[in-house]
């Protein structure tokens, strides 16, 4: 018998109000693989609008863009990361990484005893 507990986290960081989740990270994930909003919310199969209002949302309750915009036209439109969305999101994951691998540890020490087959 073996212990077959697992731990799942979702982490979500907060202002005032919930700002910033795996949610909004796979957004800017996705914008940054396809350098559009719209294809990333399209990939995601979420509405553009409701895409954009997250990243209106985080950049609010964060204090800094998190996307830079250009309007189409001859060489077409599309989004990138800011700087500082690029540290924000590396600090999210290395965070997120740093906090599950506690908690695994902190799991097995406490539930150690437990077997199930």
């Amino acid at each position: 018998m073996e212990n077959n507990l697992k731990v799942k986290i979702r982490i979500h960081l907060f202002t005032n109000s919930k700002c910033y989740g795996p949610g909004i990270q796979e957004v800017l994930e996705k914008v940054d693989t396809f350098g559009s909003l719209r294809s990333a919310a399209a990939d995601m199969n979420m509405a553009y609008s409701k895409a954009w209002k997250m990243v209106k949302t985080c950049e609010e309750s964060l204090g800094f863009k998190l996307l830079i915009s250009s309007t189409g036209g001859k060489n077409g439109g599309g989004a990138h990361l800011t700087d500082e969305a690029r540290m924000f999101m590396e600090a999210y994951n290395q965070y997120c990484c740093e906090v599950i691998a506690f908690s695994e540890k902190l799991l097995e020490k406490k539930f150690g005893f437990y077997k199930n087959n």
